[in-house]
């Protein structure tokens, strides 16, 4: 009897001890902050898996990517080729203005003596002439001009003019040509509208 009276009660405190440390509410915020971080620790490795993919699932990547690689290397192919292109039209644009386009401040001078140069080969007599330069919409560069200009001289010399003109070396459109006999002899007065474009990078044509 003393024995078992005296394991009663050396066991009774330790029971106390106990319930009392599970009522405590710190004990309590720490089981859950320790259950909560380990549900999250377990989310992450299943979401990132950072041990990598199984065999399989790596195989089949390596797959797919390797059936891409063709893809991707014809579409830069296709990518590069038109980079060249690109370049290419824009030198062969450059080469062409200032080839056959009249050029900023001496558009009007050029023009001039051209239209001088040609009238006088043919035997054209030149009159009264109008210029006018307008800026081509959509372009900062680019203007039109028109030219309206009279010349006195023969059918035959005509024609001849209009070949010179059609061999210039810039572009020259002729919106109209209006020819009307004189009342004595076979001279005709001729009447032309010209279009030619210049190039500007000064900003004059703003």
């Amino acid at each position: 009897m003393p024995k078992s009276f005296s394991f009663v009660r050396s066991a009774a405190p330790l029971r106390k001890l106990s319930l009392a440390s599970m009522k405590d509410p710190r004990v309590s915020v720490r089981a859950g902050l320790g259950t909560l971080l380990l549900l999250n620790i377990v989310a992450a490795l299943i979401l990132f898996k950072p041990w990598g993919g199984s065999s399989d699932d790596l195989e089949r990547q390596l797959a797919v990517m390797r059936n891409q690689l063709p893809q991707r290397q014809a579409a830069l192919a296709r990518t590069r080729t038109l980079v060249q292109k690109v370049e290419l039209a824009r030198v062969e644009g450059e080469l062409f203005m200032k080839k056959y386009m009249l050029t900023g401040r001496s558009a009007y001078s050029s023009i001039v003596g051209e239209l001088d140069r040609a009238a006088e080969k043919v035997s054209l007599k030149p009159k009264e002439r109008q210029f006018s330069l307008e800026p081509i919409e959509g372009s900062d560069t680019l203007g039109m001009m028109t030219i309206s200009a009279k010349y006195e001289g023969s059918y035959p010399n005509l024609t001849k003019f209009i070949n010179e003109l059609d061999r210039s070396p810039r572009f020259l459109i002729i919106e109209s040509l209006q020819a009307a006999p004189q009342p004595v002899g076979t001279a005709v007065n001729v009447s032309f509208k010209l279009n030619a474009f210049v190039r500007d990078e000064s900003g004059v044509l703003q």
